[in-house]
């Protein structure tokens, strides 16, 4: 499948399968209720998202806990949960009453030698092992390829293969450690899409700040899943942020997932309040200032059009448009801004005030308050 090829996939649409509750919530330091869980649930579920990874049973009774609340929740949305390729941990999941599960398993020869102690031949018998025991209980299965992005591209087949004769669903390609770039991403996956006819997931961590940008790839080249968190929380640097994954498709791809993007703010804020994690204001995507406008010549070219210089609505995501008077400011801005504010001013008196705008914003290094420019106003006689 080549680029060009991407809106092929209406007709199996991709499907976001959002990690918050597994992968976000192992961000160091975070830590979310089971309320705050349910919470993140139904709005993931209510926007239209597919697949919510959910947990890890193995880990403990509270776990397991917490992962049967959301299955009682009866969202439209799959569950499915994380486990080691070891029938313990599939069992923990079953007895949760989840239909799917992501069974993980090392697949670099790094990850064989160094951390498992193993060889491929233990790697191969363990999936089998696992996949059988799936199949006899009826059980969803994504196999999950840890640091497949550095694994031998041939043994991926293999395992793939292995997979697909027994049974499962979908193979997740992982790059664990984000060392990835996305024209890497987009051959690896073509690579391993033309030797196997198995449904592929793209998993990408963001350490070389790549996640997005390789998630898509790897959906350019075939696959139809795609891990996601939102605000793109996760190990270490964080994993492919879901709001940018949405728009980035959207956008620059011209593919629509369907999802309802206006709730993208309200989202974000409220897993940023959840985690401790403030979003930041010049977040892509959600954050607060990303439609701020200071520039005189962005100003006046939003004025004029906001499509000048905004790729897309702001209201599309849940935000709105600022105007900030500053530094850079133009006089078409501060007319603009005066005038909401119930001031007129002419050409003129707008050139003089700006040049007091410029010289307060630079010695005080931030932008002026509305409160501030109305004091101004007064100064310079356009305000009772």
């Amino acid at each position: 499948m080549a680029f060009h090829d991407l809106q092929q996939l209406a007709d199996q649409p991709i499907v976001i399968d959002d990690t918050t509750l597994r992968d976000g919530e192992q961000t160091a330091g975070v830590v979310f209720s089971l309320e705050e869980k349910k919470t993140i649930a139904r709005m993931l579920d209510a926007i239209g998202v597919g697949e919510l990874e959910c947990g890890i049973p193995a880990m403990g009774e509270d776990e397991r806990k917490s992962v049967r609340a959301l299955v009682d929740l009866g969202l439209k949305a799959r569950l499915i949960t994380w486990n080691r390729a070891v029938i313990a941990d599939i069992q923990a999941s079953l007895d949760c009453g989840v239909t799917a599960v992501d069974i993980s398993l090392s697949v670099s020869d790094i990850h064989i030698a160094n951390k498992l102690r193993k060889s491929r031949d233990w790697v191969k018998d363990q999936l089998k092992r696992a996949l059988d025991f799936c199949n006899r209980h009826g059980l969803y299965v994504s196999v999950g390829g840890e640091d497949s992005s550095r694994a031998d591209l041939d043994f991926l087949v293999e395992l793939m293969q292995i997979a697909k004769e027994r049974g499962a669903d979908r193979f997740r390609f992982c790059d664990t450690l984000g060392i990835l770039d996305p024209f890497a991403t987009y051959e690896k996956i073509r690579y391993l899409r033309a030797r196997v006819d198995l449904d592929m997931e793209v998993h990408t961590h963001n350490d070389l700040g790549m996640a997005t940008a390789n998630a898509i790839a790897g959906i350019k080249a075939g696959a139809r899943f795609v891990n996601t968190t939102v605000n793109g929380l996760g190990e270490r640097a964080g994993n492919a942020a879901l709001e940018e994954v949405v728009m980035g498709l959207k956008h620059a791809c011209g593919l629509d997932l369907g999802i309802d993007t206006r709730r993208f703010v309200e989202i974000s804020r409220f897993v940023g309040r959840a985690s401790s994690r403030p979003v930041p204001e010049w977040k892509a995507v959600v954050g607060e200032r990303v439609f701020s406008h200071e520039s005189g010549l962005h100003a006046d070219g939003v004025l004029k059009n906001p499509r000048n210089y905004e790729g897309f609505d702001p209201a599309e995501v849940g935000l709105g448009r600022h105007l900030v008077l500053g530094k850079h400011s133009g006089s078409q801005a501060l007319v603009h801004r005066l005038k909401e504010l119930g001031i007129e001013l002419n050409r003129v008196e707008a050139v003089a005030m700006l040049d007091r705008v410029r010289s307060i914003s630079q010695r005080n290094k931030r932008p002026l308050t509305d409160g501030e420019l109305l004091t101004l106003a007064r100064r310079y006689g356009q305000v009772a």
